[in-house]
């Protein structure tokens, strides 16, 4: 894993700058840039920093505060997240992304605070609780310790702190073994989508599918999509993210263009779209930034996800000054 970079005090005030700017002079994706790359600072005073953004009004920018921090994995980001967490006037999309950081940075000094919240009245919330305790437990087990020591000795496609470890043989950073067959997947399939498991194994499965990602697997997460869990639609559309698998766009179109589908889950459709990138993408993205119809998170996401279509088409080299700064762009993490 690569060390994290330093900026300079002046780059450093330039990056607050722009994230926290509200003046409407600095554009929505821009602000992501500067917030992914304090991300990849990974330190406190970058903890310090985005936490001020909290104040914002959009929804959409204060969930990716919260990604971020809980990716940061700093304890220090603790009493932030629970403020957001507990503030039961927030939109829940950002209380969930809260209770999810909270699970990433899997402190126990967390617990009563995501117990508390499990009995929450917006399902996306208690659910989100649900996986967070789960994986702090889970990270504390004898399979977790080894876990933790099998990344730190492994090259891992994925850097992210993922709200569940994928299903055991399958984990981050170990390679997927070549004989995987469709019985597997099939296998997995069919815990990705039995309701009567806890939310914590079908998530498993899911990033074991992910891992795997196969035409197939691809396939079997997709039929994830109808579900009546928006936070495991969502979570399935933030896969699809990762993978950046051409297969998976016209599961994420269909999703996008649902009226009907969840702001959440709509959202991470889009910004799954605007990392893959492909040409079939682009016409769909404009249309809903620009539909007076586009619910805000959604045309903010559209937004957002057209800088990332037009930087992996530009041929940069880097994204945000040679710095991190999209979901997509995990590996420098």
């Amino acid at each position: 894993m690569a060390e994290p970079f330093q900026v300079s005090p002046e780059e450093l005030r330039a990056l607050e700058a722009s994230l926290l700017n509200t003046s409407g002079n600095v554009p929505l994706h821009n602000r992501f840039r500067s917030l992914f790359t304090l991300k990849a600072l990974k330190d406190d005073v970058a903890v310090k920093i985005i936490s001020k953004g909290f104040a914002d009004e959009s929804a959409l920018l204060k969930h990716e505060l919260a990604y971020c921090l809980g990716q940061i994995k700093r304890t220090s980001a603790l009493p932030v997240l629970e403020s957001v967490l507990t503030n039961e006037k927030e939109d829940p999309m950002v209380r969930h992304e809260a209770a999810e950081a909270m699970g990433a940075i899997s402190s126990e000094a967390a617990i009563p605070v995501l117990r508390r919240f499990t009995t929450d009245s917006n399902r996306d919330v208690r659910e989100t609780c649900e996986i967070a305790l789960a994986k702090i437990e889970w990270d504390n087990s004898e399979e977790g310790r080894r876990h933790q020591e099998q990344k730190e000795s492994v090259v891992s496609t994925y850097s992210s702190i993922d709200p569940a470890p994928p299903t055991s043989g399958l984990l981050k950073g170990k390679p997927v073994p070549e004989d995987i067959s469709e019985t597997n997947i099939a296998d997995l399939r069919s815990k990705l989508l039995d309701k009567k498991l806890p939310l914590f194994e079908r998530y498993r499965a899911m990033f074991a599918l992910r891992n795997i990602g196969t035409p197939s697997a691809v396939d079997a997460l997709a039929d994830g999509f109808s579900d009546d869990s928006t936070l495991f639609k969502h979570e399935i559309a933030f896969v699809f993210g990762q993978l950046l698998s051409a297969h998976s766009v016209p599961a994420l179109v269909r999703v996008l263009q649902d009226s009907a589908e969840s702001d959440m889950v709509r959202h991470e459709a889009a910004e799954a779209l605007g990392g893959i990138a492909t040409p079939e993408v682009l016409p769909v993205l404009k249309e809903w930034l620009q539909r007076d119809d586009s619910p805000r998170v959604v045309k903010e996401s559209c937004q957002v996800a057209l800088d990332m279509w037009e930087y992996e088409n530009s041929g940069e080299f880097q994204y945000a000054n040679g710095l991190e700064a999209t979901k997509t762009v995990e590996a420098a993490a």
